[in-house]
């Protein structure tokens, strides 16, 4: 009974790419969170040892003249669903939906971002374009510096925020590694760089560590672990991917204004540390910019009537609007890009100086120190009682003698890190709200305030 519920609870699974087909490698799936597999190769065989554990099977299925033989073989296999992943044309898809409702398939989408269909209420919505997180070096390892200043985080953060801002289905990172060697705390920063903007990592290894987890290498087998480790502390804590993001700061944007790229605007915010709010143009609203005090409208051509008014209300009543250069376009969306290029990025320079200079010193509801190499994103739980702010380290080291400001009177604090026990700091009274001292944070962790009512 019990696998039968998590087999229907879509919106629990926890995936994974896998490469063997052989029943016992299940076995390396005991004690971790992963219930959802997703493979090239199936049988009927492994299927079944996976149902009965409570997994799900996934074929994977890409863009080919064969689809309608891989559907059958699908079918053969007794899968609980099918991945296409791919630029599928629309009647390739329709096929594959026609035959996941015969079959009584789960049918997941993991298209170009480009081809995101972001009108679902429910379901599973995801890509398998991605950057791999981590700090941008050059070839001979010296470290690459950001529009920000900061050293230039690559992350997929901007992106995924503004899906959980567009949609109410769960969202799925499927990008996969470099084709080369991680080092196991890369694999770390990618749980986390999804896990903190609302989202879940598709899990996947590159070839040498698969290989060796596999033939159940010690080092390896510690790798996937941590991994699996991680993995677990998002998911004990799952209710967080719907608490809402809890800055100042909003920032008006759509598709067909840079939504689907990384490396813009709400990405220079975010390794900025400035809590943000992404706001769906077709979200915009009075009611979603209450509490914000400097709105970012990045194309105010895009506006319609009903949109420049909610933004007039908001600076009548004392907001600060601040648009994008009047006459400039995002480039469209294209299934083979992800992020700006430096041509883009030079002419966005113009808004990001505003914004910078906007934002300076100023609180838009937390504040932090010692941070350069990581990310934030600040969440209140739906009574505002509680305050998460998300922390990853990006670097190769762990960050050390942080210290965050944080706008709200907060009674007390724990940081919360995968693996390790939970610890009770003591904010202390300062002039804008509260301030916390971290001494440590390896790869990532959460910090829970309890607000005052």
């Amino acid at each position: 009974m019990l696998a039968a519920l998590l087999l229907l609870a879509v919106s629990a699974w926890v995936p994974a790419r896998w490469t063997s087909p052989d029943p016992g490698s299940l076995e390396l799936l005991e004690g971790s969170p992963i219930n959802c597999l997703l493979l090239e190769r199936v049988t009927p065989e492994f299927t079944a040892a996976a149902r009965a554990k409570g997994i799900a099977v996934l074929r994977v299925v890409r863009p080919g003249p064969d689809l309608d033989a891989a559907l059958q073989e699908t079918a053969a296999t007794k899968a609980t669903g099918l991945v296409l992943e791919g630029a599928f044309g629309p009647d390739e898809q329709a096929r594959a939906r026609e035959v996941a409702d015969r079959q009584g398939w789960r049918l997941i989408e993991l298209p170009p971002r480009a081809s995101l269909k972001l009108d679902r209420p429910d379901g599973i919505i995801g890509t398998y374009q991605g950057l791999w997180p981590g700090i941008r070096a050059f070839e001979d390892n010296a470290v690459r510096a950001a529009p920000t200043g900061g050293p230039w985080v690559e992350t997929n953060a901007g992106f995924l925020r503004y899906l959980r801002a567009a949609t109410g289905a769960e969202i799925w990172m499927a990008n996969t590694p470099p084709k080369t060697m991680l080092p196991a705390h890369r694999y770390l920063h990618a749980v986390a760089d999804a896990a903190s903007s609302g989202a879940r990592w598709v899990v996947a290894l590159d070839a040498d560590l698969d290989r060796r987890l596999h033939a159940r290498e010690p080092k390896a087998l510690a790798a996937w672990r941590r991994i699996c480790t991680y993995l677990k502390f998002y998911e004990d804590h799952n209710h967080w991917r719907s608490w809402e993001p809890a800055g100042r700061l909003a920032l008006v944007q759509d598709e067909s204004s840079g939504a689907l790229l990384s490396g813009g605007i709400l990405d220079m915010i975010v390794v900025k540390h400035v809590p943000v709010r992404p706001l769906p143009r077709a979200r915009l609203n009075a009611s979603a910019l209450q509490g914000a005090r400097l709105v970012v409208n990045v194309d105010p051509a895009a506006l319609g009537e009903a949109d420049k008014e909610a933004l007039r209300t908001f600076t009548r009543a004392g907001g600060t609007l601040l648009s994008g250069p009047p006459g400039w376009k995002f480039p469209p969306p294209q299934d083979d890009r992800i992020t700006l290029d430096e041509k883009d990025v030079t002419r966005l320079d113009d808004i990001w100086r505003e914004v910078n200079m906007l934002i300076g010193r100023r609180n838009f509801g937390v504040r932090l120190f010692n941070v350069s190499g990581m990310t934030s994103n600040l969440l209140a739980d739906p009574d505002r009682k509680q305050l998460l702010l998300h922390l990853v380290n990006y670097t190769d080291y762990p960050a050390e003698n942080i210290t965050v400001h944080i706008a709200a009177p907060c009674r007390s604090a724990r940081l919360l890190e995968p693996g390790e026990a939970p610890r009770s700091l003591s904010p202390y009274e300062i002039e804008e709200g509260v301030a916390v001292e971290i001494d440590r944070i390896a790869i990532a962790a959460a910090l829970l305030l309890d607000c005052m009512p």
